[in-house]
């Protein structure tokens, strides 16, 4: 049997591009420092919006297959040799946003059978024996559906692989502190004028904003600022960041902070003392 690594990653997103925006910092530093980083995408993000102009003839299954060629494109910079897509390519599509009759499609992911999509969730986590698995929050984030199936699944899958013989010692969701996304909206505002974006986006427009106390732990990314920006620039039908990296817009326009310093909520498992955690491994010593 081939022996695993000391310690092992395993996050649940969405659709290509949701990974190097919320946890680019952390998969590139672990991924560097020796972890197993494996990454399930659920769905190709098909109705996806085309931010380049020479790129919006892309729809449909067109679109899905050039962002799976975005998606390898960010994992090289990443470091991240381990991706792949909820039961396979294209077993899964886009939903769209929430409230659209792209939801009603039985092929879209948000129709999913979740303990279906649970299941073969779970075939990966017991390969994969993560000791820590990343997910969304139950409101997928900012509301999603994609963002909320992939929450229900996961968790789904980590008690059925637990049934199967692996227990995830740690599950995480994806948070910002608010005061971390004020202050940094401060800035952008002082800074626009300078910035290729129109305007600035808002608190409300970053997914998983919390209360401070509400995280538990972060993760020290700034080494790993440019492999996170040259991972988002990867991503260009979705995602236009700024030369100097420090902020990037979605196809609505909006600028917002690019974070390098990554921030998590221990939902299961065990914290290690009182203060936040600096590593999503910590508490996992013995677990093999």
């Amino acid at each position: 049997m081939t022996e695993l690594p000391a310690r092992r990653l395993l996050l649940v997103h969405a659709h290509p591009d949701d990974e190097s925006i919320n946890n680019g910092a952390t998969m590139a530093r672990y991924a560097a420092e020796g972890a197993r980083v494996a990454l399930v995408t659920c769905t190709l993000g098909e109705r996806g919006e085309v931010i380049p102009p020479h790129l919006r003839h892309l729809t449909g299954a067109a679109l899905g297959e050039y962002r799976l060629r975005e998606l390898n494109d960010a994992m090289a910079e990443l470091g991240v040799g381990d991706f792949r897509l909820l039961g396979g390519v294209g077993r899964y599509g886009d939903s769209g946003m929430m409230g659209l009759a792209d939801n009603d499609d039985p092929a879209c992911f948000w129709q999913a059978r979740v303990d279906e999509a649970a299941a073969a969730l779970a075939e990966v986590i017991v390969e994969v024996r993560p000791h820590v698995v990343v997910a969304y929050d139950d409101n997928g984030g900012y509301g999603h559906p994609d963002h909320i199936q992939a929450h229900r699944v996961a968790l789904r899958a980590v008690d059925f692989a637990a049934e199967a013989g692996w227990t995830v010692p740690k599950v995480y969701y994806n948070r910002v502190p608010r005061s971390v996304v004020e202050a940094a909206f401060a800035r952008l505002r002082e800074e626009l004028p300078g910035l290729p974006f129109t305007k600035s986006a808002a608190v409300g427009d970053v997914p998983g904003v919390v209360d401070d106390e509400r995280i538990t732990t972060e993760i020290d990314g700034a080494a790993y600022a440019g492999a996170k920006a040259a991972a988002m620039r990867a991503h260009a039908t979705q995602i236009e960041v700024a030369p100097d990296g420090r902020y990037f817009a979605l196809s609505n326009e909006l600028a917002q902070p690019l974070f390098t310093t990554e921030y998590y909520e221990l939902v299961r498992g065990r914290q290690e003392g009182a203060a936040r955690e600096s590593d999503l491994f910590a508490g996992i010593e013995g677990v093999v």
